[in-house]
């Protein structure tokens, strides 16, 4: 999907097959079925297993953790058949790719075990579906790409705003040219999170601050509706030890039209993402840029309409349909979330942090 200069073409993201006119649930069945397993058991996993659950085609078969009780307990609430943790000299999540019963996991772990993990799966032959953001930057991302090719396995990041109606929706309005020419895009996300050391928000090892935990969502609504851009000018504030705080990028395009996106640990955001045209805009409600249960859409001196959405489970159900979908037909990526567009924004966070001063423990020297 990429353009001159690193960008893509101002052309919709594909849409998922579950999203179609007319096509049915996101949770019946279309192929086989498939046993996943989970790595982590923190508040994500929850959300998403409980959406795994819901499809017609998916059995539960294990997850793992760093400890027996967690384990346990997390395979008790959702009925996974089998449970693994850090035992005889091996992670739990090795015990759990070692079962060969398991045919795709999920990995819900902090960034900065991303790579870690993804790779032992890969390496133990599962399809891998990576909660986001993908990796801590564009070199790991490379490494497993490069991994899952060789392979043959299925890889996808967890970018699940990109398989919603709503989402999808709005790019439908946003490439249909009732809007007219792009020309801006202003979204942000934002909450003063407390400052608490042991949480992964503020670990700087865990991939912690606004840029690799907020940002994907911003930035969606400018690669739905622009593309990848030719410039790139970031500012924002580190903490003593090192995490981002805050950020604020904006995106230049070829022909005029930018972007503003803004994220934030620190202050109190609206959570809207707004797209203007030269004949009309587009806006999500309050706060749920990541997950609009509305849109607003305005030509000119034409009246609002509202229009409204409603998801099946938590959400997660689209991409997880797709995932599925996608390794019941031997497809080794997602077109709707391809490994290029990962790849590529890695690159453009890898191009901010520098900007910001931001490193990690994972870069390499």
């Amino acid at each position: 999907m990429s353009g001159k200069n690193g960008s893509m073409p101002a052309s919709r993201l594909a849409l998922p097959p579950c999203l179609e006119p007319d096509a049915p649930s996101p949770v019946t069945a279309t192929g086989r079925p498939l046993r996943w397993g989970v790595v982590s058991t923190g508040g994500i996993a929850g959300k998403v297993t409980a959406d795994i659950a819901l499809l017609e085609d998916a059995i539960l078969h294990g997850v793992s953790s760093r400890n027996a009780d967690s384990a346990a307990a997390f395979a008790a609430r959702f009925g996974f058949a089998t449970s693994h943790w850090d035992s005889d000299g091996l992670p739990g999540y090795q015990h759990l790719f070692d079962d060969p019963r398991v045919d795709v996991v999920y990995i819900a772990t902090p960034h900065g075990q991303h790579h870690e993990v993804a790779r032992a799966a890969l390496t133990s032959g599962k399809h891998v579906l990576c909660e986001k953001t993908f990796t801590m930057n564009a070199s790991e991302a490379e490494e497993l790409i490069d991994l899952a090719r060789e392979k043959n396995l299925f890889l996808m990041e967890a970018v699940w705003t990109r398989f919603l109606p709503s989402i999808n929706r709005a790019w439908d309005i946003i490439h249909s040219g009732e809007l007219g020419r792009i020309g801006w895009v202003q979204a942000d996300l934002g909450f003063p999170a407390p400052a608490d050391p042991s949480s992964r928000l503020w670990d700087p090892r865990a991939g912690g601050g606004a840029l690799l935990d907020l940002t994907v969502y911003p930035l969606t609504w400018a690669l739905g509706a622009l593309g990848f851009p030719s410039s790139v000018a970031a500012s924002g504030s580190l903490n003593d030890d090192g995490v981002d705080t805050r950020n604020a990028l904006t995106l230049g395009y070829e022909g005029g039209a930018h972007a503003q996106l803004t994220s934030s640990l620190v202050t109190s955001c609206p959570g809207t993402a707004t797209v203007a045209g030269s004949k009309g805009w587009l806006r999500t409600g309050n706060g749920h840029l990541h997950s609009p249960g509305e849109l607003t859409v305005a030509r000119n001196r034409e009246e609002p309409r509202v229009e409204t959405f409603g998801v099946v489970g938590g959400g997660y159900t689209y991409e997880l349909r797709e995932v599925t979908r996608c390794i019941q037909s031997g497809l080794l990526e997602s077109p709707t979330m391809p490994l290029e567009d990962t790849l590529q924004t890695l690159r453009l966070l890898d191009g901010v942090r520098a900007q910001l001063g931001l490193r990690y423990a994972n870069d390499a020297a």
